[in-house]
């Protein structure tokens, strides 16, 4: 019996709805970035130095003046749009988040809700807390440690005021950063820390879902260290230290989404007990 018109439309109305749909929350998400994309541009320099506290502080320990030089005529513009766009995309993405949850939420049943909820709430908090360990305590470390490695008569010496040997015999190797080389490293280091702690984040979604094991991933342990040491290498500078101390965060927050999955699961087992459904399995 072939289909009549109606029939057509109305099984092709839903798919329509959802395209009408994320269409409009996809508008809503870039019309947010776009306007705080701008708001930052306008005020690029203070967030410009911002980013370059932990920098000047470890130079400020040496006595040296915290200074970065444009090789490009054009970097100053290019630097100014990549803090507009990294800074938009910061301040947009609640709203994003938002916008995601209001088109995933109503074909969710009631109580598939209040499990995901929490977690589209700890994922902003979690990049935050990343974020923030990065800038604070990553990168005025990092600094310190590779600006240890100037020497030679170039180095200030303690006493800004002081005059500047010069010695013919010696090489003097001394930081003249360019600022897209320092904006870029930065903002990676960021983003890279922002990232990792999700993890635990995604994890313990995936483990409410059903989708991952505490034992599973206790298996996999081997492997995640692999992963994660590639993951290490890619994200970060060529260097072996941040490489270890990206690894060792990630890592940390790998056992620790464990105990949260495992904890998971004796609720879950609790529960089910109490409602007579659970099925004890023997191994053989």
């Amino acid at each position: 019996m072939p289909n009549r018109p109606d029939d057509i439309d109305d099984s092709s109305a839903p798919l329509i709805e959802h395209l009408a749909e994320l269409r409009n929350r996809l508008i809503w998400s870039v019309l947010a970035f776009v306007i705080a994309a701008i708001c930052c541009y306008f005020v690029w320099q203070p967030v410009f130095d911002f980013l370059t506290q932990p920098i000047c502080g470890a130079l400020a320990k040496r006595g040296q003046e915290c200074g970065l030089i444009m090789l490009k005529v054009q970097e100053g513009f290019f630097l100014a749009m990549q803090i507009a766009m990294f800074g938009g995309f910061i301040l947009a993405f609640p709203v994003i988040a938002y916008q995601l949850w209001r088109f995933i939420a109503p074909g969710l049943y009631r109580s598939e809700k209040q499990a995901f909820l929490p977690f589209l709430i700890a994922s902003p908090v979690m990049f935050a807390l990343g974020a923030a360990f990065a800038y604070f305590v990553i990168l005025p470390w990092a600094f310190d440690f590779f600006l240890g490695f100037q020497s030679g008569p170039l180095q200030l010496p303690d006493d800004p005021k002081a005059p500047v040997a010069n010695d013919p015999k010696m090489a003097g190797i001394v930081f003249q950063g360019s600022i897209s080389e320092y904006l870029s490293l930065t903002t990676k280091f960021i983003l890279a820390f922002g990232l990792s702690f999700q993890l635990p984040v995604a994890l313990t979604l995936m483990g409410k879902a059903g989708l991952v094991s505490a034992k599973g991933l206790g298996s996999m342990r081997r492997y995640a260290v692999v992963l994660i040491l590639v993951l290490s290498a890619m994200v970060t500078p060529p260097d072996i230290i941040s490489q270890i101390v990206l690894f060792s965060v990630i890592y940390g927050l790998y056992e620790i989404a464990i105990q949260l999955v495992k904890r998971i699961e004796v609720k879950r087992e609790a529960q089910l007990r109490a409602e007579g459904l659970w099925v004890d399995v023997d191994d053989d």
